[in-house]
């Protein structure tokens, strides 16, 4: 199981390491916000077609080969970043990231899961989110500190580091045992897999939370660095990715924080708090309070860390065991589409409008999906109370 958590660490890491190198990117080639958002959204379009065809044709692939071609695509997307001479370069290595990622996540864990005891299911689900959650903090973290203080060829160094941390998953992967696996016929349905008597308990109480979170995660990864530089006037390229780290590194650690056991209140309690963070950014642009953007982060990112738990959960508990894979699979599909039209919308407003009014404008959209879950919330709970008598 410890190998398999190094793998989704390390893999997790090379989807958002390139965050810090957005302004990079956009210095040297002149690349406008839009264009920087949609070089962050391309991934996230790719990444979630993939996800739901190979989510339900993976198995009758088998997991591991899945896996191995997953880690070889995040490999080529490296070297891609490495050998890149110009835009379209960065964007075909995004494609390639996010074909490899969206192979990736739900096979690893329908993997992990099939490798663990039934009386560790519970507990497996649970570090998968928050390893999924520090690797994605590490990856913007990493490359910006690389960025900042080893100054040697900024477009490539960082990725150097990354295409050893690839490598390593690859070995660890080859370590572990294959599955004794069932044929499957290859003409598996394509479909989310959502059984119809959870089907609207998973959309207002499962998917929603979940594409609120990456939606205001993207819009982290897509636009802090450009924020740091123009808004809070910080040249310190290594800022950025600290503060994305600090976000999901926040998220995973407050999973393991024992108040507030009732999974529900949970939910109710984090989502408010994902909402209020991002309000808290915006008052920093407005200020230039680099304290408040940091309270903001830290605010944002326990109620990333309770929401994304108790969402997770859910996707694990509610269906029977033999749904489970692809329920969670779907938890996922829903939540990586938060990371495609928030980011390209920020950078189309800002296209009319200043980078903070353009948050507004988000965190308002983010702020009435948080209303209608808390409404919801009512009627959730008193399902879940019967079914966990």
């Amino acid at each position: 199981m410890k190998r398999m958590f190094w793998i989704i660490l390390m893999m997790s890491c090379g989807a958002t390491y390139i965050s810090s190198l957005f302004p990079i990117y956009g210095s040297h080639y002149q690349m406008s916000s839009l264009e920087i958002t949609m070089l962050f959204a391309v991934y996230a379009v790719i990444l979630v077609p993939t996800l739901l065809i190979v989510g339900a044709k993976g198995s009758s692939w088998g997991l591991k080969k899945v896996l191995r071609i997953s880690i070889w695509l995040s490999i080529a997307s490296t070297l891609l970043f490495i050998g890149s001479q110009n835009v379209w370069m960065l964007f075909a290595a995004r494609i390639l990231e996010g074909i490899a990622y969206g192979a990736f996540t739900g096979t690893a864990t329908t993997f992990l899961l099939s490798q663990t005891s039934r009386q560790h299911l519970s507990t497996a689900i649970k570090l998968s989110g928050v390893f999924v959650n520090v690797g994605f903090g590490m990856g913007p973290a990493i490359s910006g500190l690389v960025l900042q203080y080893v100054q040697v060829q900024p477009l490539r160094m960082p990725f150097w580091l990354l295409l050893a941390m690839l490598l390593s998953s690859l070995v660890f992967l080859e370590m572990l045992p294959s599955l004794k696996e069932e044929p499957k016929p290859l003409n598996t349905k394509i479909s989310l897999g959502i059984p119809e008597n959870i089907r609207t308990h998973f959309i207002s109480f499962i998917g929603l939370p979940a594409f609120t979170f990456f939606m205001l995660g993207g819009i982290v990864f897509s636009v802090i660095p450009s924020y740091v530089k123009n808004v809070i006037h910080s040249s310190n390229l290594s800022l950025a990715g600290v503060l994305v780290f600090i976000l999901l590194g926040v998220a995973a650690l407050i999973q393991f924080f024992p108040w507030v056991q009732n999974p529900v209140k949970r939910m109710r309690i984090g989502i408010v708090l994902l909402a209020i963070g991002p309000w808290i950014i915006v008052f920093s642009g407005q200020t230039g309070d680099l304290w408040m953007l940091w309270i903001g982060m830290l605010i944002q990112g326990v109620g990333a860390g309770w929401s994304f738990q108790a969402a997770l959960r859910f996707a694990g508990q509610l269906p029977k065991p033999e749904e489970r894979p692809r329920v969670i699979s779907a938890f996922y599909l829903c939540a990586y589409s938060g990371f495609i039209i928030p980011p390209i919308g920020v950078g189309i407003l800002t296209s009319f409008f200043s980078l903070n009014h353009s948050l507004i404008v988000l965190n308002t959209f983010a702020a009435l999906i948080v209303i209608y879950v808390l409404i919801y919330s009512i009627k959730f709970n008193q399902y879940y109370s019967k079914v966990t008598l």
